[in-house]
């Protein structure tokens, strides 16, 4: 993961749904190209965000079995709000569908009261070692440092 766009999971139940936010801040680097004078969160980024809070749904509910999580379609994708510096994007994402393999989700993300975007995602899951079992070796290393994010970004108990 390269790039994490969740700053905090906020409710998680295993099976069901997931509530995140992300906390725009003016010093994230691509706010100074995306506008100048005018900066907002990429739509990109704010689907990028979607599917980052599904991947940890899924991978709380599986139990990190799979250790590569991504989207795989978007569909309805609609952008209804700017999303500014000193904002928070709360995301809310449940689960629709699930087979082996994928998870379909219904994704939301809100400003307050204001929705600011909505999609219906395809997400993606399997292992490496699936289809590379020589490389079955970096799953598990995959899932360790999976596993020490999301201690900084999970609900305090």
């Amino acid at each position: 993961m390269r790039f994490i766009l969740i700053d905090r999971i906020v409710e998680l139940i295993p099976g069901e749904s997931i509530v995140t936010t992300k906390n725009l801040s003016i010093a994230e680097e691509y706010l100074k190209d995306h506008f100048p004078g005018f900066p907002v969160m990429p739509g990109v980024l704010m689907l990028e965000a979607m599917t980052q809070s599904a991947a940890w749904l899924i991978r709380i509910t599986d139990n990190y079995s799979n250790s590569v999580i991504s989207l795989k379609e978007a569909r309805n994708i609609k952008y209804n709000h700017f999303v500014q510096p000193g904002e928070t994007l709360t995301l809310k994402i449940k689960i629709v569908s699930r087979t082996e393999e994928e998870t379909k989700v219904k994704a939301e993300g809100w400003l307050g009261d204001i929705q600011a975007l909505s999609a219906r995602l395809v997400i993606s899951h399997h292992n490496i070692g699936r289809d590379y079992p020589a490389l079955a070796w970096k799953d598990e290393a995959l899932v360790n440092e999976l596993k020490s994010i999301y201690e900084l970004i999970a609900p305090q108990e």
